[in-house]
């Protein structure tokens, strides 16, 4: 019976990456789920009342495209609907936003987690016919696809799921069982990365 190491280490290529992959099955084991649940709610419940809104992450990029775009462009970014409100009067910096340093404490968080569990590598989880390349290119497109979505829905499944689904608000409510049911529709036709 093959170990863990061997099953986890078959299906990346290359010594480097099998050498990542051994290094992650000696990773400290996830946090209970339940556990990691009930902290991701009090979070949530600390932002209402700490902050007055809740978690979200696609405002955070919209606030540096904004920022870009005024760099860039500052004519079309003041004249755009969208951009415009995340410029504002200019009294304030775009990245000065609540979802800027939100992102940037997760990244961080995550980060210092992954360090402390032993997690970090730098891998490209596949299957073992399926390249490097071929796998980035396909996040890249699930993440974008995922992103106008967002844009779509005014609001990622952070925002959606978590703030809008604690409030009860119907919309969230749709969104997410669109993006489950969704996600679940098409990944048997995606299973081909995995095999």
């Amino acid at each position: 019976m093959a170990s863990s190491s061997d099953t986890l280490t078959s299906t990346w290529t290359g010594a480097g990456e099998q050498a990542a992959a051994r290094e992650l099955v000696r990773a400290a084991p996830y946090t209970n789920p339940y556990v990691a649940g009930i902290g991701l709610g009090l979070v949530l419940l600390a932002a209402f009342l700490i902050m007055g809104r809740g978690l979200g992450a696609s405002g955070a990029v919209n606030a540096f495209v904004a920022w870009i775009a005024h760099a860039v462009a500052p004519a079309h970014a003041t004249n755009n609907a969208f951009l415009a409100d995340y410029i504002g009067d200019g009294s304030v910096h775009p990245l000065k936003a609540w979802l800027v340093f939100e992102v940037l404490g997760v990244f961080v968080g995550a980060l210092l987690s992954g360090l402390l569990a032993h997690r970090v590598a730098f891998v490209v989880e596949k299957g073992p016919r399926v390249t490097s390349g071929v796998r980035l290119l396909m996040a890249f497109a699930g993440g974008a696809t995922m992103a106008f979505g967002a844009a779509l829905a005014r609001g990622c499944t952070s925002g959606q799921a978590l703030t809008g689904g604690s409030m009860l608000n119907a919309g969230s409510w749709a969104t997410m069982l669109a993006i489950f049911g969704g996600a679940y529709a098409v990944a048997w036709f995606l299973r081909w990365q995995w095999r």
